[in-house]
């Protein structure tokens, strides 16, 4: 039965990496299917304009891609490189904690580029350590890391459980958890952000990576999120970090502190603009 399973799954996998292949017209490569807590995952490699992609995709989604060769630490999505305004706005930040692995582009991105920082990644499934390993240049990330004086440490857990043991203080917490498609709602709740806030420096910052839905038309989890993040810090900025060439719906960098923030394509919202606060 284990076996037939497996020959299903992998029967279902090359179907639906054929299919995609033909929606996006390029070729894909060397494609691997792998279990994950969230369901089978899919790592190919794209050839487009020129460069060789490394792609996660899971739940019919992108996860994480890596460039292949020496560009391996740039980050292929825009949300990432969003990640990094973190630096623009507390350019002293030294300690960072990354909620989310997946294939650990952004700590990829402050491993070579921000020396001396300590970046923290609690991941909860092995499974996507172990790729992260294999397919996206982990262990790299790490040596580059600690070559600069930094470090890159990743820590199998929850993460609504580390946050809530009391981690910290750390100058940034990123949340960047999904499975799938789906945000991982329990670390989007006030109970949530106010341990992530209990985790922060005085004048940290929370950054997040919220999805839209049907195509950009439903931000129903944005508003809720904004309004949620305004219950527990003093300020809360959107800026719109999607990138066309790659995603199906629109990214938000969400950042929240009790600090000065200052986003310089910040979207203006109001009160009408804010949705049902999320509870546990």
């Amino acid at each position: 039965m284990r076996g037939w399973r497996r020959t299903r799954l992998v029967a279902a996998t090359v179907a639906a990496v054929a299919a995609l292949g033909a929606a996006v017209r390029v070729r894909l490569l060397d494609p691997h299917v792998v279990r994950t807590m969230g369901g089978p995952a899919l790592v190919y490699t794209i050839r487009g304009d020129g460069a060789r992609v490394r792609v996660l995709r899971c739940g019919g989604v992108y996860q994480s891609a890596t460039y292949l060769g020496d560009r391996r630490m740039e980050p292929v999505f825009e949300y990432y490189r969003a990640f990094g305004r973190l630096f623009d706005l507390r350019s002293a930040a030294r300690r960072v904690l990354v909620v989310g692995g997946g294939g650990f582009a952004f700590p990829k991105m402050v491993a070579s580029g921000h020396p001396g920082v300590r970046t923290d990644v609690v991941e909860i499934d092995p499974a996507v350590i172990n790729i992260a390993r294999r397919w996206f240049f982990l262990d790299d990330a790490i040596a580059r890391a600690r070559a600069d004086g930094g470090d890159l440490r990743v820590i199998r857990d929850d993460g609504r459980a580390f946050l809530e043991r009391g981690a910290g203080p750390y100058d940034a917490v990123v949340l960047d958890a999904f499975v799938g498609a789906d945000p991982v709602r329990s670390l989007a709740t006030v109970d949530a952000l106010r341990a992530a806030r209990r985790s922060l420096a005085s004048g940290g910052v929370l950054l997040a990576n919220v999805v839209s839905r049907d195509g950009g038309a439903d931000v129903s989890f944005l508003r809720s999120f904004v309004a949620t993040s305004l219950t527990v810090f003093s300020r809360v900025e959107v800026a719109l970090a999607t990138d066309d060439d790659h995603a199906g719906e629109d990214n938000y960098l969400v950042v929240a502190s009790d600090g000065p923030l200052g986003l310089p394509d910040a979207i203006p919202y109001d009160a009408d603009f804010l949705g049902p606060v999320l509870l546990d």
